[in-house]
């Protein structure tokens, strides 16, 4: 069972927006066994909505549309879909009392005749409701084939993906179970990977592909299948995954089932009990963001100290001055001293800290730009590490970021 995703909207295509629904649709479907041949954006325009359409009922049986049913003129999706299907508005009572009932719950405003008109939905449509928001989903079938047409807001989006439109439809299609397994890697490129882990990937069965995920300090290795039962589908890739374990013990830091590794670490703290602070000075925050965009985090993390100059070092986490004159603020003694003022500061079993010259000049600092020194203060001991995380700022950071999070997560293995 093949789909195809088309997002429509002019600010996708300028770039002022991410098209993170995308994203989120391709995995919650693959996640029910279908398969996602194409993926599109196109302008809010009604000839190229229509093309779209046709080019993509060739390729797949469900076509979903996300995008256009705002209340505004150049929403233009509920209109070219009539025109498709050969169709008119009608009004829909179930729909219009839900709106009035959002604007006088939660809008100040008065309810327009253009908001209320958002109630008119294509005769042929089987209403998909919204319970957050104004524009109701549609789902059509035409010719054997299914068209979803969603709203492109997020979050109402994602709800009715999960609250209507998964469930129809798994309640109409006998789908195959498809099942991935991501092995997380860091500290080797994807080459010095491929190389030595070559006689494995080649006896791989012809039914389980193999994917190199790299990113900045990391190589993801996915796993995928498809099969009739998830159960033997499951015990295949489990076979392979332990497999080539060993061949990578040093780099391997266990499967992310979806997770990331700031969520595995998270894992680690609250099965262990205990805790976690840091002190960021080249990073400026960027651990602390990855740690608290997780619901729970205030469970095991307790704070951030961004110290970016040496004064607040001196001040929020006690380092010495003279500690920072006679080595200068990137190097290792001043990461410790970060780690344990942190550790105090907090009172967490473990701190992680960084400093560095993340450039782009040089500025006044005695180290090469792209040098990066990491500390960890654990409960048994501390630790630092020095690291040239090459010359361009963004990249600087995520890797120190990444660096950061596999020397922590080895370490709550290991502890």
């Amino acid at each position: 069972m093949k789909a195809e995703l088309i997002s429509i909207g002019d600010e996708i295509l300028i770039g002022q927006i991410v098209n993170t629904n995308s994203v989120f649709l391709a995995k919650q479907l693959n996640g029910i066994g279908l398969e996602i041949v194409q993926i599109t954006a196109i302008s809010d325009k009604k000839s190229i909505i229509i093309n779209a359409l046709d080019e993509a009922r060739k390729r797949a049986d469900i076509i979903i549309l996300t995008g256009g049913l705002g209340p505004t003129k150049d929403d233009l999706t509920k209109q070219t879909l009539c025109e498709y299907f050969n169709d008119q508005l009608v009004k829909n009572e179930i729909v219009l009392l839900h709106i009035e009932n959002i604007f006088k719950k939660y809008v100040n405003t008065p309810i327009s005749e253009m908001n209320r008109a958002q109630a008119n939905l294509p005769s042929k449509a089987t209403l998909l409701h919204n319970k957050y928001g104004t524009a109701a989903g549609m789902w059509f079938l035409d010719q054997g084939q299914i068209f979803i047409s969603l709203p492109g807001v997020p979050y109402e989006m994602k709800a009715l993906i999960q609250d209507e439109v998964l469930p129809k439809i798994k309640k109409r299609f006998v789908l195959p179970a498809i099942y991935h397994k991501t092995i997380l890697t860091y500290g080797l490129g994807e080459s010095v990977i491929a190389e030595r882990i070559e006689k494995w990937e080649d006896s791989l069965p012809k039914d389980i592909k193999l994917a190199y995920l790299p990113s900045i300090g990391r190589v993801r290795l996915r796993l995928s299948t498809t099969g009739a039962h998830m159960a033997t589908i499951k015990k295949a890739v489990d076979i392979q995954v332990k497999k080539v374990i060993p061949l990578i013990q040093d780099i391997y830091y266990g499967t992310e089932e979806d997770k990331p590794i700031e969520v595995l670490i998270g894992e680690k703290l609250i099965e262990k009990k205990q805790t976690l602070s840091c002190a960021e000075s080249c990073t400026g925050g960027a651990i602390a963001m990855r740690l608290t965009a997780n619901s729970g985090a205030s469970e095991y993390f307790s704070g951030s100290a961004v110290t970016y100059s040496p004064s607040s070092k001196t001040k929020l986490l006690g380092v010495p001055k003279y500690l920072m004159d006679q080595n200068g603020v990137v190097s290792l003694v001043v990461a410790e001293a970060m780690a344990l003022g942190a550790q105090k500061k907090y009172g967490t079993d473990f701190a992680v800290a960084t400093t560095g010259n993340a450039g782009p000049s040089k500025g006044d600092q005695k180290q090469d730009i792209g040098t990066v020194c990491v500390a960890i203060a654990t409960p048994e001991k501390l630790e630092s590490f020095k690291f040239n995380m090459g010359n361009n700022r963004i990249r600087v950071i995520n890797k120190t970021v990444n660096q950061v999070f596999e020397i922590l997560f080895r370490a709550l293995l290991n502890s």
